[in-house]
């Protein structure tokens, strides 16, 4: 037993150790959620994220000892969110004929995301900072915690309510479409990038490329035009 505890102890201080637990987790989440077909609510991230969560708990790994070995995938968020403009070009045709649309209901739902957030959290009276970690959750990690800690909030926070609701989004957004009856991939793809971002997305390409290549869209512009809004936002209930 004290062979195998300082074989641990050895591991757990090998960078790549968190990096192959976290690639493993996900590999096994894939196959569960392949096993049902891809079922809404068996979110691969989801499931990843619970099994490497009993790791790091059964192991008393600390955060940030996990984060310095698995960086690495954090770091590909930024290549694989440029690698969504393939598909893009790949559907080019497609999406011009839907821009007006498209430009529409960016701005519907960004404001709609970014208002309804903004003014419960403010009538509920959450403190300022907290306000302003919650207000980019519908965009990608990394422009939602740039956008918090620039305005003075918490980037940790920021990155918990955005996964949060990525994989709410990720999870409802099939079953929310087909309740409304639509049916068409661009709309539906557009609405998971735009609500759910990344994980979203990831949704979108399961179901189909069209959905997914919309969703890519979405993710983008909500993106920027959410970092345009924010202080805009924040500076009025300031």
């Amino acid at each position: 037993m004290t062979g195998e505890f300082a074989v641990w102890v050895y591991l757990s201080r090998t960078p790549l150790l968190w990096l192959t637990v976290t690639l493993a987790a996900y590999l096994v989440a894939d196959r569960i959620a392949a096993a049902t077909h891809r079922h809404p609510a068996a979110n691969p991230v989801l499931i990843a994220i619970a099994l490497t969560g009993t790791v790091l708990a059964l192991t008393g790994t600390p955060y940030a000892t996990y984060f310095e070995g698995a960086q690495f995938v954090h770091f590909l968020l930024g290549p694989a969110t440029v690698v969504l403009a393939l598909p893009l070009y790949e559907h080019r045709a497609t999406v011009m004929r839907a821009l007006v649309p498209m430009l529409a209901a960016l701005a519907v739902g960004c404001i709609a995301a970014l208002g309804s957030a903004i003014g419960l959290a403010a009538l509920l009276g959450i403190p300022r900072p907290v306000i302003v970690s919650l207000s980019p959750k519908s965009v990608t990690s990394g422009v939602a915690m740039g956008i918090a800690e620039t305005l003075g909030g918490d980037p940790t926070l920021t990155a918990v309510l955005v996964m949060i609701t990525g994989v709410t989004g990720a999870i409802l957004v099939t079953p929310v479409m087909d309740l409304l009856r639509i049916r068409d991939m661009r709309a539906r793809g557009f609405a998971a990038g735009l609500a759910a971002h990344g994980v979203g997305t990831a949704r979108a390409f399961q179901v189909s490329e069209v959905a997914g290549t919309f969703a890519g869209i979405a993710m983008g512009l909500n993106a920027f035009l959410t970092a345009i809004l924010v202080p805009v936002a924040i500076g009025i209930l300031r």
